[in-house]
């Protein structure tokens, strides 16, 4: 089953907002193995949103919208919808008593507005939203599925675990999403490309990603299969042939970040580190204690920026900085014996 998902709102093709709807609706639909091949944002024009629905209806067996069910004029995707599968509008008076009985709750009268969450398309399945006032929809048309979520991410969350995943799990049957996260350092993009090319063009069934990021080259391993045990083997297959052409540079085929591997290094050792730092000013002892339990190895550190505080602090002697200069190994290496001797920790990094 492959699925579209579409964001309903003019707000988000703005810098002000930001789409998490769509992350979290992608890790759920992959997580029950069903692909999601596009991703559309959409502003609040009714035309729009029905052109959006129609292509995506056109390209795909599920789509799932977020957005646009809400009281107001500008909350289209119901109507564009039921134009687009040629439904009616009908009142629903048990979706009004739910929206009455939400606002009685809190202790105030429901604006006339909100009447509008009680029209809802002809032959929709209503999905109950146990945090607002707008009701989710399921229609299905020629084979197709079309489900309808409120745009507040705790509604949307609330009702997609709830009401929707256990009927999309039915549905997608035995396939499943599997997956690897490979992570390397020390490697360029360009290179991680040139070394594991010849091997994942192999494997037509998998998805092969390759994402720089701060530090590191990321490798991503996708495939979508019914035969589970088959498609771990080929995965371990692929990430043990990908680990011999990048060598030591690869740390991790879990996904861990780098800074949860040497905590376990470091524990499994009973060692300890401190930290000296310039130009870096501070960011590599913040790095090391993101980890839980990180007290347990990182006794402590200093941004010494200042040549005179590199002496004060770590006893980096003056005459080195003056004939290597303030950024060079050798100072480095300074700082790092200087930050160990001073704090009593097994190893420093300057």
């Amino acid at each position: 089953m492959q699925a579209e998902i579409i964001a309903v709102g003019s707000e988000l093709l703005t810098p002000d907002r930001i789409d998490t709807n769509s992350l979290f609706l992608t890790q759920r639909l992959n997580h029950l193995g069903i692909a999601v091949v596009r991703k559309t944002v959409v502003g609040d024009q009714h035309d729009h949103v029905r052109d959006a629905f129609r292509c995506a209806l056109d390209r795909c067996d599920l789509v799932v919208a977020s957005g646009g069910l809400g009281p107001t004029l500008d909350d289209l995707t119901r109507e564009a919808v039921a134009e687009l599968l040629s439904r009616k509008l009908v009142f629903n008076s048990s979706v009004l008593q739910n929206i009455e009985a939400r606002f009685r709750r809190l202790g105030r009268s429901m604006p006339e507005v909100n009447k509008r969450q009680a029209m809802v398309p002809e032959g929709a399945d209503l999905l109950e939203n146990p945090r607002g006032t707008a009701p989710g929809l399921w229609l299905e048309s020629a084979g197709r599925i079309v489900v309808l979520l409120p745009g507040p991410p705790h509604e949307l969350k609330a009702m997609f675990t709830g009401k929707v995943e256990p009927r999309l799990e039915r549905l997608a049957g035995a396939t499943r999403l599997f997956y690897r996260e490979m992570r390397t350092a020390g490697l360029t993009e360009s290179e991680v490309e040139q070394r594991t090319a010849p091997i994942y063009t192999q494997y037509a069934d998998v998805q092969t990603t390759i994402l720089a990021a701060p530090g590191e080259i990321q490798l991503h391993l996708r495939a979508w299969s019914s035969d589970h045990p088959a498609a771990e083997r080929m995965l371990d297959e692929m990430v043990e042939r990908i680990s011999f052409a990048l060598g030591e540079n690869v740390f991790t085929s879990n996904g861990e970040m780098l800074e949860e591997i040497v905590a376990r290094e470091l524990a499994l050792n009973q060692a300890t580190v401190a930290t000296a730092e310039s130009c870096t000013g501070g960011l590599l002892a913040e790095r090391l204690t993101r980890v839980p339990g990180s007290s347990s190895y990182f006794l402590g550190g200093v941004v010494c920026y200042s040549n005179d505080l590199k002496t004060a602090w770590t006893d980096v002697p003056a005459e080195l900085i003056e004939s290597k200069g303030a950024v060079s190994p050798e100072v480095a290496q300074a700082l790092a014996q200087g930050i160990r001797r001073r704090i009593g920790a097994t190893l420093g990094i300057g």
